[in-house]
């Protein structure tokens, strides 16, 4: 009685011990599957890390640019009727190219801008930057994931912080008012032609409820960047 009990129990553990490898090889499986997933997702992360670096850094290059351009039409004396313009981007031609910016910081992110991958658009103006991960997601239990790479996309906007007021004249340092040189205030003048002079005029902006003046005879004073251009992600 006690042998043949014993075979049958030594029987049943023959019989599950297959079933006990079988679960073991699906849960070492399941755990590398979930290990190969993880990896995945880390290389989308990254990719999109990457392309939201690449497309502010575009932004916010041109907005550099855009303050500057910005500052020389002022300096310059150009019709002031343009700053409206400018503050939207509008008619402005950056000297550099943005999207070289934009595959410097794809490239610290690990990533690479793919061809024809940085687009800028108006209205307001934005850069839309496509990356490729440098890296593959890795060997896996998932067949074909060695050469997979990740690619994503992401777009940055730049919009005006300030609008344009109507310039404003400068105060006669003179107290002369519309007097002649000649001091006659005849309209007559002295003969000489005034006609080269440039009137320079103060720059009214309101910038998210604040008042910036812009003095054309102070321009150390000019805000920076960040304060005339906003720069963020769009959806």
């Amino acid at each position: 009685m006690t042998a043949r009990r014993s075979r049958r129990l030594a029987g049943d553990a023959g019989q599950a011990f297959p079933i006990y490898i079988t679960a073991v090889a699906g849960l070492l499986f399941l755990a590398l599957a979930l290990f190969a997933v993880g990896q995945a997702g880390a290389t989308r992360n990254g990719g999109q890390t990457a392309a939201d670096a690449a497309a502010l850094g575009a932004a916010e290059d041109f907005r550099g640019q855009l303050r500057k351009g910005l500052l020389d039409a002022i300096t310059s004396g150009e019709v002031l009727e343009d700053v409206a313009d400018l503050l939207n981007g509008r008619g402005f031609d950056p000297p550099g190219d943005p999207c070289d910016q934009a595959q410097w910081f794809a490239g610290e992110n690990g990533a690479d801008v793919v061809d024809g991958g940085c687009v800028p658009g108006y209205l307001p103006v934005s850069f839309t930057v496509t990356v490729r991960t440098s890296k593959a997601v890795g060997k896996s239990v998932i067949p074909g994931t060695e050469t997979k790479h990740a690619t994503a996309r992401a777009k940055a906007v730049v919009e005006p912080r300030c609008t344009y007021e109507e310039p404003t004249p400068l105060p006669d340092p003179t107290g002369d008012g519309d007097k002649d040189e000649d001091g006659t205030g005849d309209g007559k003048g002295d003969g000489k032609d005034d006609g080269d002079k440039d009137e320079k005029s103060v720059i009214d902006l309101v910038c998210e409820g604040r008042n910036i003046t812009i003095d054309p005879e102070h321009l150390d004073l000019f805000p920076d960047a960040k304060d005339l251009f906003s720069v963020h992600l769009a959806d």
